[in-house]
């Protein structure tokens, strides 16, 4: 006789169920979206250093690594 019979499983997480498909699929709908494959024609590299540009304008931004 076991006193210990009960097994332990886990359901599987789903990444999505917390709203994160419907939030990324939004952003892909939005007129500006741009996608990694876009990077060949310069727009992704454009659109980054004007990101970085103006995180460098904030005070309370820091950067761990500009590489």
């Amino acid at each position: 006789m076991s006193l210990f019979h009960h097994s332990l499983a886990f359901q599987p997480v789903d990444p999505m169920a917390d709203g994160l498909g419907d939030d990324i699929s939004a952003e892909q709908r939005e007129e500006e979206h741009f996608e990694l494959n876009e990077q060949l024609d310069g727009r992704l590299a454009d659109e980054w250093e004007e990101i970085l540009t103006d995180a460098r304008k904030d005070p309370d931004f820091s950067f761990v690594s500009e590489n």
